[in-house]
């Protein structure tokens, strides 16, 4: 297997030459010169979920020795870190509607499921390397916490985490700003989750800066990320499908596009997939692309501040992966388009998709976290709810629809509150989040005072 860029720069190169690296030296993101498939998806049903990533994660890292990804496999998938073996358990809502489970990790959010095996993968390969590494990423609410409860505390790597203030809930903000470990760095930028992403990509894209100080990334940039993602798709269709062959779809929050877009690999793959239904909230690039065929970014000041915040984003880093298969894995006519977009905000990507979508609105999600708590007794996250939302909308008769949960609802009170009367329940050992001390620089949006704080603090 050899990934290649978007932007078609540089050769081809193996899964673990691009893992530490997240963006491609000329700007655009990994993916694989192919997509492995299986041609027949009936010998993966009996497998647990261990078994099935093996399966899936050593067609895309089949340079890491068989007996060593197993390895770092099993330590990752376990019961002490999930809750149960199942890892991603499925809930039957009625006849024909799932909700899967993906918020039974560290940092309660449906990130933990990557971001674990990326930690090990970390770990793994400077190890072998006998190197050191800096890691710099943005979050506009769960990834940072999930990256940050991965890699705490793990040698040879600092994580410098760029996340926008106040703009996460009360909840989000104290898991992440709450950590002590001396390799985990807080950076809470004035400005919206955008700023933050910019500023990871300017760094990134900044060739002597990133070499010099062994810059990598855990943001769904980062191939690793989107690979282990496609397992919980195959373990959500067995789960659901009655007979191999039998179509699911699946409805995902989506505004980064790294987990829907998982979702399009494993049906690259062979995965008899359905509807994709990304669900976006009023923050609505996605949804109008899927609608128009015109990708239009905003403004920074256009960015709404909504009671789903992860999803406030107006780039989506993962959509230029799908816009490379868009225009024919053409690279010429994507870095022409992303050109373009880059000048004039807007771009067009005319072409067949495999998507559809819809948004959804505060009054939405406050309707659907009631109905879905007072139909099932499921208590849903404002995320969550906004999938649910529109899958419904696009939902087909006679097959069956997999609505992917995001996060656990006490990352959310305000909203769960304001939905049902009542707070949500809290897992233990998260009692009091909000009363620890924290640790947190707040600086302007500025890539050069970002690079001097990561130059005093990086790994040698």
């Amino acid at each position: 297997m050899r990934y290649v860029s978007t932007r078609g720069g540089g050769k081809p190169q193996a899964f673990t030459e691009i893992l530490l690296e997240g963006l491609a030296p000329d700007g655009g993101l990994y993916l694989p010169e192919e997509f492995p498939s299986f041609p027949d998806v009936a010998p993966l049903r009996s497998m647990n979920y261990r078994e099935l990533a093996f399966a899936i994660l050593s067609k895309f890292a089949d340079d890491i020795p068989s007996a060593d990804l197993k390895r770092l496999i099993d330590a990752t998938y376990t019961k002490k870190i999930f809750g149960s073996e199942d890892v991603t358990p499925v809930k039957k809502l009625e006849d024909g509607v799932y909700l899967l489970g993906l918020s039974e990790g560290p940092s309660l959010a449906f990130k933990d499921i990557a971001l674990q095996l990326l930690g090990n993968l970390f770990e793994y390969a400077l190890g072998k390397r006998g190197q050191r590494i800096n890691i710099l990423g943005a979050t506009s609410g769960d990834t940072g916490s999930s990256a940050e409860y991965a890699l705490r505390g793990k040698e040879n790597l600092q994580v410098f985490m760029l996340s926008p203030h106040g703009r996460m809930s009360a909840f989000q903000a104290a898991q992440m700003y709450s950590l002590q470990d001396a390799n985990v760095h807080n950076i809470a930028i004035r400005g919206v989750f955008d700023d933050c992403q910019d500023i990871v990509k300017s760094i990134s894209g900044d060739a002597a800066f990133k070499a010099k100080h062994r810059i990598g990334a855990v943001n769904s940039i980062n191939w690793a990320r989107i690979a282990a993602q496609v397992v919980y798709y195959f373990k959500a269709y067995f789960a659901v499908a009655e007979e191999d062959g039998d179509l699911v779809s699946f409805s995902v929050p989506s505004e980064n596009f790294g987990n829907v877009y998982a979702g399009y690999v494993a049906s690259r793959m062979g995965l008899p997939t359905g509807k994709l239904i990304v669900a976006t909230n009023e923050n609505d690039v996605l949804d109008e692309f899927f609608r128009t065929g015109r990708y239009r970014v905003r403004k920074a000041s256009e960015v709404r501040a909504t009671s789903s915040p992860s999803m406030d984003i107006s780039k989506s880093s993962n959509f230029e992966r799908y816009a490379y298969d868009l225009v024919g894995r053409d690279a010429e006519t994507l870095r022409e388009r992303w050109g373009r977009l880059e000048r004039e905000g807007a771009a067009d990507f005319p072409g067949k998709t495999r998507f559809v979508s819809g948004s959804s609105t505060h009054a939405d999600r406050l309707a659907t976290i009631r109905r879905v708590w007072k139909d099932y007794a499921v208590l849903i996250d404002p995320h969550t709810a906004d999938g649910v939302k529109v899958g419904l909308e696009h939902r087909e008769q006679g097959v069956p629809l997999v609505c992917m949960e995001t996060a656990q609802p006490a990352k959310f009170a305000a909203t769960i509150r304001e939905a049902i009367g009542r707070d949500p329940p809290r897992p233990a050992g998260f009692e009091n989040l909000e009363s620890l001390p924290r640790r947190v620089t707040v600086m302007d949006a500025d890539a050069g005072r970002v690079k001097a704080y990561i130059a005093e603090r990086a790994q040698p």
